[in-house]
């Protein structure tokens, strides 16, 4: 596989579990390359099996910083060397590797977008978890005017770098959990346009290796405040929203 000079796959991960790690960043080699994984200050000796693998860079940072922070550091570093573009996935074995390609070829027909993976559950998917994104979908969709984020969770999607590189180092926030939310609201404050594409998710057992950091009480205190502070930013932003919201409306036309 010819490796892209343009569009780069992200994966951080913290204690993710080696069998884990190890299956999902393969699975994102077969699909696409260069891939690079984020060890975000892990101890449990998950990223050791990674070294070796061709196609694969990791980087490490030495003390755990959040999801936010790991994936602006591989940012940073893909500027540095000229790409365009991140797609972004958890460690976890959540996200559909086998749907990079369709996903980064979105984005190569539209450069300029933002390409937001909208989660398909099945079966083993949380039923408080399904339940709850939707508050957080709702107030991403006030606080842009409803400008087309599908989904403001889900962490599959595809990112322009230099826009978020903007958008992360204007926010005091974007290191953990509200990493995802934030980032497309700030983009499309931005004029960063989103394309919304389906893609399943999984929800790996106990038993194969499923591990989940999110803990809904510090979690969703971190979603609330966040909540808080785009929209006083959202109002801040008002009459640029309205007009920009009155453009994209498709007018009728005049009756003869």
């Amino acid at each position: 596989m010819t490796p892209s000079c343009t569009h780069v796959v992200i994966i951080p991960s913290y204690n993710t579990g080696a069998v884990l790690l190890q299956r999902t960043v393969l699975a994102a080699a077969v699909s696409w390359s260069p891939v690079w994984v984020v060890i975000d200050g892990s101890t449990d000796g998950s990223d050791a099996a990674l070294d070796d693998q061709a196609g694969i860079r990791v980087l490490r940072r030495a003390r755990n910083g959040g999801k936010g922070a790991a994936i602006r550091s591989a940012l940073d570093e893909a500027a540095a060397q000229g790409f365009t573009h991140a797609l972004t996935m958890d460690a976890d074995g959540q996200h559909p590797a086998d749907h990079i390609g369709r996903f980064m070829a979105a984005s190569v027909a539209a450069p300029g977008a933002l390409v937001l993976g909208v989660p398909q559950f099945g079966a083993d998917a949380p039923a408080l978890r399904v339940k709850g994104r939707r508050i957080s979908n709702w107030w991403a969709n006030l606080e842009t005017l409803w400008m087309g984020i599908d989904d403001s969770l889900f962490g599959f999607r595809v990112y322009p770098v230099g826009p978020l590189r903007i958008a992360l180092a204007a926010s005091t926030g974007m290191r953990g959990f509200d990493f995802e939310p934030e980032a497309a609201v700030r983009l499309v404050w931005m004029g960063v346009v989103p394309l919304n594409l389906p893609a399943p998710v999984l929800y790996p057992a106990a038993v194969d290796g499923g591990v989940s950091h999110f803990q809904y009480g510090r979690d969703n205190v971190l979603l609330t405040w966040m909540h808080v502070r785009l929209m006083v930013g959202m109002l801040l932003r008002l009459p640029v929203l309205i007009r920009r919201r009155a453009a994209a409306v498709p007018r009728a036309a005049p009756r003869p």
